[in-house]
């Protein structure tokens, strides 16, 4: 079964590409990435996978590389078995297609592979111990009852609820982004009436009208198509009404593929494109927005027969695959990608925002299609060298903390000549979870460790503010290679604060590197460690828990369940409005102001990593469901 997973990307294309060159070519840029997400979907449910089936592409002037899969005969998709309750008014938001595809990639069959157990083998609790569990759950449901009551009697029915104003926002189409995000989430805390409310709502939602001209493919998948099939699978299907809704955003999204080499248009005009107008992939797109479709799309052809939206995906995965080791930096694929041409020509490397989630999903692809086709298993292998080498760093820390961060590169030249920023998101700590999950499906033993490293540096990150929440972006001082020790050295830290933080004002010419660094760190209320920090926002971020919930799975370890009750009450405690919660400006003020913002994925992802790892562990076990 399947649970999507969500990250913002709200900026517009450009904003987010000048960002991007900020980003890596300036010194000390502020980039707020904000970008995707994971439901609960249950492993390999639908006919399992065998190898996938090619197709002949469709007739196309530029066409992208397309991996061959063995042949078969062109046939037309297959009516969806959809219930008759749930079948789809054809007419409704039709888009005419340009470029046909003639015969399509199938969904891989036959029995499923054996795929290793991920979650630890939990004994029985001591009493104390559940008693403890008990009372901790409850405090995270509450927090959830509290800010949904915000959104249902301020917002209801809107994209977002404003947390501090009580108003709404149209964020995403004015579609209810946060209704039908939330919708697992209030049937896996057993909120039934509540549930049935929402689900008798979304009912009434037309995906043929919209507020926005201009629809982000990738956000509208996580939201919306990823939040109908996590509440279907989660439920077992008892609403057929969600696999309609899900079918109507697939079949919308779907119109976005309609380019020459089928790639899709990742910030699609489909005002445009429903007017008949020809269309083509951006020589601009973001690598997640266009690598992070797969598990929807995969699971909307499982669960309604229709390879159409398996055959989409596939086709980026092959052009993917063909150019994962001709980028700069070989195994991994930069930020921003040429989507018309199927080239990967940028040097900016990262598995932080704008890319996260097309490297996140690999494993869990492995995991849904049941393990019968090793392309993303290859995948996956591929990236974990240059990612262990270039982009996983140990940070020097005042407790010689044995921890890693994944941080952003950019290749200058040749291969030979990387450039680190050393930057540290809050976006990068779905790594941990990412890495550990690898480790166990794919025989990585060797990578738990690594794992764990990611996971407690940012468990450490959280400790180590005045508030005990992480900033979004920060920096440190690296570790030498093959420094095992790495001992901290309280006047490297100073002078690296002089060189990398913002801040300097009239003082600062007259002194020395270790003056500076002073000066800057008090001026920036920089914790020690820290050398800078670009955004100090948290907006109420899932990844950090995420992984702390999954590793907490994987090992049994108790201390992983405190420190997620050290990160809750922190967050509970600066974030709590009279309404809801609500992202805050910097975290590292003493009290901190409250933006008046509450994005969907606290309650669709935040608050439900929190809960399931008070639950019992029968609850979203890591061996039944693709989180």
């Amino acid at each position: 079964m399947f649970l999507p997973r969500r990250r913002s990307s709200v900026l517009a294309l450009g904003l987010c590409i000048a960002a991007f060159l900020w980003y890596f070519n300036a010194f000390q840029p502020d980039l707020r990435p904000l970008l995707p997400t994971s439901k609960p979907q249950q492993q390999s449910t639908a006919p399992p996978t065998t190898p996938v089936a090619n197709v002949p592409a469709p007739e196309n002037p530029v066409q992208a590389p397309i991996v061959d899969h063995g042949e078969t005969e062109p046939s037309p998709p297959p009516s969806p078995s959809l219930p008759q309750e749930a079948k789809l008014d054809s007419s409704a938001g039709k888009i005419a297609e340009h470029y046909p595809v003639k015969s399509f990639f199938q969904l891989p069959t036959g029995a499923p592979n054996t795929i290793p157990k991920i979650q630890h083998a939990f004994g029985t609790e001591s009493q104390a111990d559940k008693s403890e569990r008990e009372k901790r759950l409850a405090a995270v449901k509450e927090s959830f009852v509290h800010s949904w009551d915000g959104y249902r009697k301020h917002a209801w029915k809107a994209d977002e609820l404003s947390p501090v104003k009580g108003g709404q926002r149209t964020t995403f189409g004015g579609w209810g982004a946060t209704l039908v995000d939330s919708l697992d989430t209030l049937w896996m805390m057993g909120m039934k009436e509540e549930y049935e409310e929402a689900v008798k709502a979304v009912e009434e939602i037309n995906f043929s009208t919209n507020t926005l001209e201009q629809l982000n493919v990738f956000e509208t998948t996580i939201r919306y198509l990823g939040g109908f099939l996590g509440a279907y699978d989660l439920s077992g299907g008892k609403h057929p009404i969600l696999l309609k809704k899900a079918k109507e955003v697939g079949d919308l999204l779907y119109g976005a593929f309609d380019t020459p080499n089928r790639m899709p248009v990742t910030r699609w005009d489909w005002q445009a494109a429903k007017k008949g107008e020809k269309q083509e992939a951006s020589a601009g797109s973001l690598i997640a927005e266009v690598g992070s479709l797969t598990l929807e799309f995969t699971r909307l052809s499982q669960l309604t027969n229709d390879p159409k939206f398996f055959d989409a995906i596939q086709r980026i995965t092959d052009v993917l695959e063909a150019g994962q080791k001709k980028t700069a930096l070989p195994g991994l694929w930069p930020v921003i990608m040429d989507a018309a041409s199927g080239q990967f020509t940028d040097v900016g490397f990262t598995l932080g925002g704008m890319a996260d989630s097309t490297y996140e999903y690999l494993p869990k692809q492995h995991m849904l299609i049941g393990g019968l086709n090793e392309q993303s298993k290859k995948m996956y292998e591929t990236t974990m060298a240059p990612v262990q080498k270039h982009i996983f760093y140990r940070p020097m820390t005042p407790d010689n903390a044995d921890i890693l961060f994944s941080s952003s590169v950019r290749v200058s030249g040749s291969a030979e000549t990387i450039v680190h920023d050393y930057k540290a998101q809050h976006l990068g700590c779905f790594t941990g979870g990412m890495v550990g999950v690898g480790a166990k499906i794919f025989d990585r033993p060797a990578d738990m460790k690594t794992a764990r490293q990611l996971v407690d540096g940012c468990i450490w990150a959280y400790n180590h503010t005045q508030h005990g929440i992480m900033p979004e972006i920060f920096t440190m001082v690296h570790c030498l290679e093959g420094d095992d020790v790495c001992k901290w050295d309280e006047e490297i830290w100073l002078k690296t604060v002089a060189t990398r933080s913002a801040g300097n004002d009239e003082k600062t010419p007259s002194m020395t590197d270790l003056e500076k660094g002073k000066y800057l760190a008090e001026k920036q209320r920089l914790p020690k460690g820290f050398t800078s920090i670009p955004d100090t926002r948290y907006i109420l971020r899932p990844e950090a828990i995420e992984s702390v919930f999954i590793f907490y799975r994987m090992t049994g370890e108790k201390k992983y369940q405190d420190a997620a009750w050290q990160m809750f009450t922190a967050i509970e405690n600066v974030t709590r409005t009279e309404i809801a919660n609500a992202a805050i400006h910097d975290v590292t003020a003493p009290n901190p102001e409250k933006d008046d913002r509450m994005e969907s994925f606290w309650l669709a992802e935040t608050l439900k990593y929190f809960y399931a790892i008070f639950a019992d562990p029968s609850v979203l076990s890591l061996d039944d469901f693709v989180l």
